[in-house]
Parts: structure tokens; sequence; C-alpha cells
């Protein structure tokens, strides 16, 4: 117990800097805005090439929580070899770049696959694994990597994962809303897409500059 204490000492410091933790939570939070935004867009992608059935919604669905499920395994394991906002930053990066290929490679995609499968159920399963596993995956990586940074002692460490985790759920909330009830009312899906992926950027950009700024100190 005394040398994990120690080795967590070591990697976070004994003083958490006064932007650390806001920092962390707000990133938890637009990674679940992120997810929830590209997985319900995705269903509205996938509608005119596999229609809108509970088939291609559990789908959709299946494949979005397949992919966060090993994207917390990857980022548990990924946590424990130096951990650093500039390490998160690039996750957020990653996200964004994984899910343009979503705008520009989507349609021709999900075209080619409506006609060679013909089984909705199967055809929707494919191309949502092809076009949304990746930046998803990413996505999931975020929260546990968020968490080891988060942590400075055993002590708290659930109460500092339950927060960030009600910090990415809440956030997840957020999207869903501003996603079904405004965002697709004003914009093209793709716009918002962008939008997305241009915000994840931003703040992958600002983490990675954080964390040489920290660095440098």
């Amino acid at each position: 117990m005394e040398t994990i204490s120690a080795n967590l000492t070591g990697a976070q410091g004994a003083t958490l800097p006064a932007w650390r933790n806001p920092a962390l939570y707000l990133t938890a939070a637009w990674s679940g805005f992120f997810v929830m935004g590209v997985e319900l867009l995705g269903g509205r992608l996938l509608a005119p090439y596999f229609g809108s059935s509970i088939f291609v919604w559990g789908a959709l669905i299946a494949v979005f929580m397949t992919a966060l499920a090993i994207g917390y395994l990857i980022g548990g394991q990924l946590s424990l070899r130096s951990p650093s906002f500039t390490g998160l930053g690039l996750l957020l990066i990653a996200e964004a770049v994984l899910a343009l290929p979503i705008v520009l490679f989507g349609d021709p995609v999900f075209d080619t696959l409506s006609y060679a499968i013909e089984d909705p159920r199967y055809g929707s399963l494919l191309a949502s694994a092809l076009m949304f596993s990746a930046p998803t995956l990413v996505s999931g990586m975020v929260s546990p990597y968020a968490v080891r940074l988060l942590i400075d002692s055993l002590e708290r460490s659930g109460q500092s994962a339950g927060r960030l985790y009600f910090a990415s759920t809440l956030g997840s909330a957020g999207g869903t809303i501003l996603t079904t009830f405004y965002l697709v009312l004003l914009l093209e899906i793709d716009a918002i897409i962008l939008g997305l992926t241009a915000v994840s950027f931003a703040v992958g950009a600002v983490l990675c500059a954080l964390g040489h700024r920290r660095h440098a100190q």
C-alpha cells in the first residue's frame, strides 16, 4: 500500500494546481457530449440507407457500447504509463481526427454496404462498426485516463472517479439534449459533426499546452 501511495504522489505531486480538477472534469464532460452527439447523428446518417427501425438503432448502440468498453480497458492500461495532460490532449485530438472520415466517406460507404448487404440489420451493423467504432473507442479511453490524472491519494480514489464519471455522464445528457433539440434544427449533420471535431481538437490542443507548460515548470 505504501509503495502504491508513493507512486501516486510521485506521478501527481503533493498539491494539485488550481486549474487541474476543473480541466479534467470539463474534459470528461466534453468527451461524453461528443460520444452522444456522434451516436445520435449516426442514426440520422444511417437512416437513408438502412432505415430507422429498432434493428438499425440496436446495431448502432451495440457498436458504440462495444467500442466504449474496449476504450475503457485500453485507457485504463494506458494511464499506467506516465499519464500526462499532453497524453490526454492527444486522445482528444485523435478522437477528432478519427471522426472526420464520417463526413468525408460516410455516404459512399453506407451506400455501398446498403446494396452489398440486403439485410439492414447486418448492413447497419457493419456500417456502424466501420465509421463510428474508431472515434468512439478513443473517446472511451478519455475517462479512465483522466481518472488517473485526477487521483492524488488512494483514500479519495473512489470519490474522484465517481465525480469524474458523473461529469462524463452529465456531458452525455447535455450532448443528447442539445443535439436532438437544437443542433439538428439549425445545422446540417455534417456541419454538426465538423463542429464537434473542431471542439475536440481545440480542447486537446489546450490540454497539450497545459501539459507542456507544467512540464516546463
